[in-house]
């Protein structure tokens, strides 16, 4: 009865509040009365027959006033004042009634009964609003709860649960056969066998662990099988810190995200970590960053002399410091924060020389793939100028340990991102080449969870605000490590006397995005909106791949990778360069960058060494990547190439013909006396083993995956179009490279018409967003053949 009360519309529960405030006045008339007679026993007979007055006056400036249209929940800010208002109107109103009955001027009595009602209505308003509460807490019930661990903590979680908003405990969950059967505070108990039971007999939608002897595998195992029917996992951080903070229900928190990942959680193993960072000094770059910051708690945790953090955020310098001070002078241990570049050579010089650094852990890089694509100058400078300037430093400085954070984006580089990581690894594996007493490393890894921009707090945001997920694409796949198993591998890394290594940490399988999406979603009890469930509360929508992105992330596998001390670290030998080499990589990067022209850039992208772009088990016979444009240049930008059938017959022969190259001629490319001829060929290109031309609609254009290299093709109709928006930007007369720019790229026809494709050189140039490279005429000969 009362909920239904609670559920009436607010018209009839105004009715209800103005017939209470009446109703008050004649049991305060005859408390008044009372109280009175002793004092005034005249008085009463009067006071009585204005009761039907004073009841008339309550109910008309009950109404009038608003008062009883105001919620319960809003009465002490906006009641209050109208309530004292009543009050004053029955003062006056049985002050008249009595005056003209006895003939005398009464007040005290009068303002007695106001004071009192005044005092009354208050709390019957307060003992309302009280009763309205409990009832809905218990019929419109937020999240109905089942707790893990019949135990201490979990009972105490029970008894601070019990009156909170929203949040009802149901059950009990716990492995002991003892309990089995049993109540706990008037609660079943049910084993995690019944688990099935908590959604069909008690509806319930989260699971909390407060077992604090569930670890590990088996709360990870637990927690998939909760999640997997549709029940939200939380977790129950340690009932001492509660002590101190009452507030439980605000310190639940989900489950870790390597139970979601099905990753175990990285469980330390005795590593010499301590010991060899105990005592030295640590200069760590990026110290505001994801990586940087877990380094430096990891190595104050050993106790080091000084450890210097230098970062180019001031904001995340600030907090780092905060975060981390307390640690270090628990363990007395020196933190010096240093704001600026990596890339800055003065402060470089200065910090090694005052603080004689004994390792340096080179975290500060760009990271984000599409930013950097966007701003490629600001990307390629930080990220390989000032990983040179910071190595070369601290070769000079002789400090014992330098390690690069690199990336698996380093593997196959299509992105600026990637290519600059494996410049980067090309300067310290050179300097490492040299002879000195600096041992240099490297270490690959991929995604790390938490980090900034990473998907899982993404993914948490977007479900927190009710939905979309966004995807880049259905298929894609990624690799994933915690920041702390990370961290812990790089200096475990550190710690090893080979010199020139580069070492790639095991990511486990690739997680599907959609899966990982999915997976969070249930686990929060929502279901997705899809074809199955119509109704459900999240939507994913699918975004496509940003520049630079690719469909799945690639590590270094084969021949080539070799085993270490420690079975999550493998090492790889990929090819480098020698000194002149990357002197001259160096010089023409910084040309490129300090050019006005941006084509100077992608020209330089695009003319990487084969060290830069390949890894042993993928090094394309020598000419034939000379020929075939393979994406090499601008991330996920379409390229045309030219290909001659000789070149391409070492891939044909190891079966990585299936995603050929899109053949393409320019104005000039025809043999004389044979105008025409490379358009003939184009048309015949379908029909030839060696030459795949792709043909998908402009809006739904994919990438070709071949053991060799992604390949990024152009649908025929698409090159028919670059007719209308293709300018002819820049040329490159000793290498016979054509940079091209289009700027509609719009399919017309079916017909490919190469003479259209490219417009006189007289033309103006404009900048666009795709290029295409072209090769000169006698390359193209044998193909026309």
């Amino acid at each position: 009865m009362l909920e239904q009360l609670i559920a009436w519309p607010r018209p009839r529960k105004a009715l209800i509040l103005l017939f209470l405030d009446s109703a008050l006045v004649a049991p305060l008339v005859a408390l008044t009365i009372l109280l009175f007679r002793p004092l005034q026993p005249e008085i009463g007979g009067a006071l009585a027959n204005a009761a039907p007055v004073l009841v008339l006056a309550a109910g008309v400036m009950s109404h009038l006033s608003g008062l009883a249209r105001i919620r319960l929940k809003a009465f002490a800010s906006e009641g209050l004042g109208r309530a004292a208002l009543l009050s004053l109107t029955l003062v006056l109103t049985g002050g008249v009634v009595l005056s003209v009955t006895t003939g005398r001027l009464e007040l005290a009595l009068p303002v007695f009964f106001g004071l009192l009602y005044f005092l009354v209505q208050i709390g019957q308003r307060a003992l309302l609003l009280r009763l309205a509460t409990r009832i809905y807490r218990h019929s419109r019930v937020v999240s109905r709860i089942a707790i893990y661990g019949a135990s201490p903590s979990g009972i105490a979680l029970s008894n601070v649960l019990r009156d909170r908003s929203g949040l009802l405990t149901c059950a009990f969950l716990d492995e002991s056969p003892a309990l089995r059967g049993a109540q706990l505070n008037g609660l079943p108990i049910l084993e995690p066998a019944e688990a099935d039971r908590l959604r069909r007999d008690f509806n319930i939608d989260r699971v909390i662990l407060a077992d604090p002897a569930l670890t590990g595998a088996r709360r990870d195992a637990l927690s998939r099988r909760l999640a997997a029917l549709g029940l939200r996992v939380e977790s129950l951080p340690a009932f001492a810190q509660f002590l101190e903070d009452r507030d439980l229900a605000a310190r639940l928190e989900p489950v870790s995200a390597p139970a979601l990942l099905h990753r175990a959680e990285f469980e330390d193993t005795v590593l010499p970590i301590h010991s060899y960072y105990a005592g030295k000094a640590v200069l760590v770059s990026g110290a505001g960053g994801s990586i940087g910051r877990e380094l430096c708690r990891q190595i104050l945790a050993a106790g080091p002399a000084r450890l210097i953090m230098l970062e180019l955020s001031e904001p995340a310098l600030y907090h780092a410091e905060a975060e981390l001070r307390g640690l270090a002078e628990a363990v007395g241990a020196h933190l010096v924060p240093k704001l600026g570049s990596a890339g800055d050579p003065l402060l470089v010089r200065a910090i090694f020389t005052q603080h004689s650094i004994d390792v340096v852990l080179h975290a500060a890089a760009y990271k984000h793939v599409p930013i950097v694509e966007e701003n490629p100058r600001a990307g390629l400078s930080n990220n390989v100028f000032a990983t040179a300037g910071l190595a070369r430093a601290a070769l000079d400085a002789g400090v014992a340990r330098f390690v690069l954070i690199s990336s698996d984006k380093a593997v196959a580089p299509r992105s600026v991102m990637g290519a600059s990581k494996r410049m980067a690894e090309l300067v310290v594996q050179e300097l490492a080449s040299r002879a000195g007493g600096t041992v240099f490393a490297i270490v690959r890894f991929g995604n790390v969870l938490g980090s900034s921009g990473s998907v899982v707090p993404l993914f948490e945001e977007q479900i927190q605000a009710g939905g979309p997920l966004t995807l880049t694409d259905r298929r894609a796949t990624r690799y994933f490590m915690t920041i702390a198993e990370a961290a812990r591998l790089v200096l475990l890394c550190g710690t090893w006397d080979d010199s020139c290594a580069v070492y790639a940490l095991d990511m486990g399988r690739p997680i599907r995005m959609l899966d990982l999406a999915r997976q969070m979603v249930v686990a929060r009890g929502l279901r997705l909106r899809e074809a199955a469930t119509p109704d459900g509360e999240i939507e994913i929508v699918e975004i496509g791949l940003r520049p630079g992105e690719k469909l799945h992330e690639e590590q270094m596998t084969g021949p080539q990778t070799g085993p270490t001390a420690h079975p999550k670290i493998g090492r790889i030998h990929p090819p480098c360069l020698p000194e002149i080499g990357i002197a001259a990589l160096l010089r023409d990067l910084r040309e490129a960058i300090d050019a006005p022209d941006p084509f100077r850039l992608d020209a330089f992208l695009a003319r990487l060494p084969e060290a830069a772009i390949s890894e042993p088990d993928q090094i394309v016979p020598r000419g034939v990547d000379e020929v075939i444009s393979s994406g090499r240049g601008r991330p996920n930008e379409r390229v045309l190439g030219v290909a001659d059938p000789a070149e391409i017959e070492p891939l044909r022969r190891t079966d990585r013909a299936a995603g050929g190259a899109v053949a393409c001629g320019e104005r000039g490319s025809d043999p004389p006396g044979r105008p025409g001829a490379c358009a003939d060929a184009l048309e015949r290109a379908d029909d030839r083993a060696d030459l795949i031309v792709q043909k998908t609609p402009r809006a739904q254009m994919k990438t070709v995956f071949t053991p060799m290299r992604d390949h990024h093709l152009f649908d025929r109709d698409l090159v028919e179009g670059l007719h209308r928006g293709v300018r002819l930007a820049h040329a490159r007369a000793e290498s016979g490279e054509v940079v091209m720019s289009d700027q509609m790229g719009c399919p017309l026809s079916h017909r490919l018409d190469i003479e259209r494709i490219l417009h006189p050189p007289d033309q103006p140039a404009i900048m666009g967003h795709r290029r295409a490279t072209l090769h000169q005429p006698e390359e193209v000969a044998p193909f026309l053949r």
